[in-house]
């Protein structure tokens, strides 16, 4: 059996859907997964190994350039492989409006949500299959139950398996522990004040960790340079690709993040993690992992160095304890 995923983003919603790629390696082995992803997340996707083609897409890109012949030649193009490669099931675990017209796209029957449950109830008028998942569930579990009422099986909820490991490569010229500080995130009321994040830095220098900040934009750069400036041994990581970041995230001893996909992913490599939510609620989408947890700032509060700092501690002695 050939199945295609459609999950086209975010990162963080990318990252979710492995652990129901593994439970349906474990109860399906006949069946053998594509999948349907934004271009720039490509490179998350292949982290996994049961995914064989990894078909593109870039609808952000093409709605703003409807009228190119080039956008038009690059959505014919997709049609055309999707068709080619003969799925018998499409799954759209997205739920969305835009995930169902890229599904049809492959001419196969269509798993998804039911209306109660998708998204975006309309996506649901395009799928010959439907299913009622509670909305009220973390997305990792929403994905993991739709694909077991899509495949037929039921999933192990107690366990928590991504599947993935980190890319090869590494930072040259680090000794000792590293702790990756990410910092960046999309919208501003997300964004942890650059003054805590130095004083966390330098809380790591003084437990002998280097901290490693890196930047995606030019606010992003600004706040790595100010970390590296005011915390004298902190590594700044060069605006690099996200498969080249990917590398150096999983060999990180430590991980303490902002609400931003790389804290997904630092989460799903099973790697101590610390994620600081200031302006989203992390019960339905939050980093998930055997060593990872969440600090949410209280209503008009703030989450501190110190708190962040004592909750790390927990998690590497947490870490420390756990079969190799």
């Amino acid at each position: 059996m050939k199945v295609l995923i459609v999950k086209t983003s975010s990162m963080g919603d990318v990252i979710h859907t492995f652990p129901a790629i593994e439970d349906a390696v474990r109860n399906r082995p006949d069946i053998d997964f594509d999948w349907c992803v934004e271009e720039p997340f490509a490179g998350i996707v292949a982290l996994h190994p049961a995914i064989g083609t990894i078909h593109k897409v870039a609808v952000r890109r093409w709605r703003k350039r409807l009228l190119d012949g080039a956008t038009w030649r690059e959505m014919t193009g997709l049609r055309g492989a999707l068709r080619a490669s003969r799925h018998d099931l499409v799954i759209d675990a997205q739920g969305l409006l835009k995930s169902a017209l890229v599904a049809i796209q492959a001419g196969a029957p269509i798993a998804g949500f039911d209306r109660a449950s998708a998204r975006e109830p309309s996506a649901t008028l395009f799928y010959r299959h439907r299913y009622a998942v509670p909305r009220d569930l973390h997305a990792i579990e929403r994905t993991r139950r739709l694909f077991g009422l899509a495949l037929g099986y039921q999933p192990d909820l107690s366990t928590l398996r991504s599947g993935i490991v980190p890319p090869a490569g590494n930072l040259p010229g680090i000794d000792g522990q590293t702790a990756f500080l990410l910092h960046g995130t999309s919208r501003e009321d997300k964004k942890w004040p650059v003054e805590d994040w130095i004083e966390t830095a330098r809380r790591l220098t003084d437990r002998q960790f280097t901290p490693v900040v890196t930047w995606s934009n030019e606010a992003e750069k600004n706040v790595a340079k100010a970390v590296a400036s005011a915390v004298p041994g902190t590594v700044l990581v060069a605006k690099s690709p996200l498969a080249d970041v990917a590398a150096i995230l999983g060999r990180a001893a430590l991980v303490i993040g902002a609400d931003t996909g790389l804290t997904h992913l630092a989460s799903a490599f099973g790697l101590p993690t610390v994620a600081v939510f200031l302006a989203t609620e992390p019960g339905l989408t939050g980093p998930r992992g055997p060593f990872a947890s969440t600090l949410l700032a209280p209503a008009g509060g703030r989450v501190t160095p110190a708190e962040v700092m004592a909750e790390a501690e927990r998690l590497l002695a947490l870490s420390s304890k756990a079969p190799a």
